[in-house]
């Protein structure tokens, strides 16, 4: 792989927000976690947990994913600053949005 190739994986744009069961999620947004049937142990783990959308990333396939961190974790202030074993990732299809009234009662 030459420079040029490299230069091509390496540019890409930010991804600013995700449409996820018709309602727009952004960073700074809430969900419940929901992954996938057949997970493994963080999965199982995480299920029913409410995060924090940290990030939107797109993987070298242009798949989206969620990067959250995990409200109750206690090292959740790691998560923010991208450390590993803090921040988590999810597709769309394995998150749950809150609808507006409920993200307002959590405040």
């Amino acid at each position: 792989m030459d420079e040029w190739e490299w230069h091509l994986l390496e540019d890409k744009s930010n991804v600013e927000f995700v449409d996820v069961r018709g309602i727009t999620l952004r960073a700074g947004d809430r969900v419940r976690l929901c992954p996938r049937q057949g997970g493994d142990i963080f999965d199982l783990a995480l299920a029913g947990k409410t995060a924090v959308i940290e990030s939107i990333e797109q993987d070298y396939e242009n798949n989206l994913h969620l990067a959250v961190v995990v409200d109750d974790d206690p090292g959740r202030d790691m998560g923010r600053l991208r450390q590993p074993g803090h921040r988590f990732f999810f597709t769309p299809a394995e998150v749950e949005p809150f609808l507006p009234a409920e993200v307002e009662g959590m405040n």
